[in-house]
């Protein structure tokens, strides 16, 4: 079966959100999903997100995920796949999901906070190659 191109773009922009998106969105509108392992949780995540390992989704998710949320998930960047398979595994589990695209590289590039586990909360400039956004 061989779709069109538009159709393809549609369906595909129905399941990916930008980092812009996901940082400009109403508080408490999304439950943003950190999808990476822990070491790398530490080293930085966007604040407020919840830390699922992808491989630990279909035990955690519905522990930590209210079945009704607005779902983003995450993995480092664009090289990484593993927010792809994070996102299959709500989809399996019946949540309305999103994969942030970009994932941590380009939150960090657009200059987006970054939570960490030994220095809190911190803030970097823009990389004005990649982003309109100003601080």
């Amino acid at each position: 079966m061989s779709i069109s191109a538009s159709d393809y773009f549609r369906a595909k922009l129905q399941c990916e959100i930008d980092v812009m998106e996901v940082a400009e969105s109403q508080p408490g509108s999304l439950v943003v999903v950190d999808t990476r392992r822990k070491s790398s949780w530490d080293h930085g995540h966007i604040p407020g997100a919840v830390h699922i390992p992808t491989a630990r989704i279909p035990a955690l998710a519905r522990e930590l995920v209210p079945a009704n949320s607005h779902v983003v998930v995450y993995s480092w960047g664009p090289g990484c796949n593993g927010s792809t398979f994070a996102a299959l595994a709500f989809a399996e589990l019946g949540y309305s999901v999103k994969e942030m695209i970009g994932g941590m590289e380009y939150w960090i590039r657009n200059g987006l906070p970054l939570a960490t586990a030994t220095a809190g909360t911190i803030q970097s400039k823009p990389d004005p190659l990649v982003t309109a956004h100003t601080s």
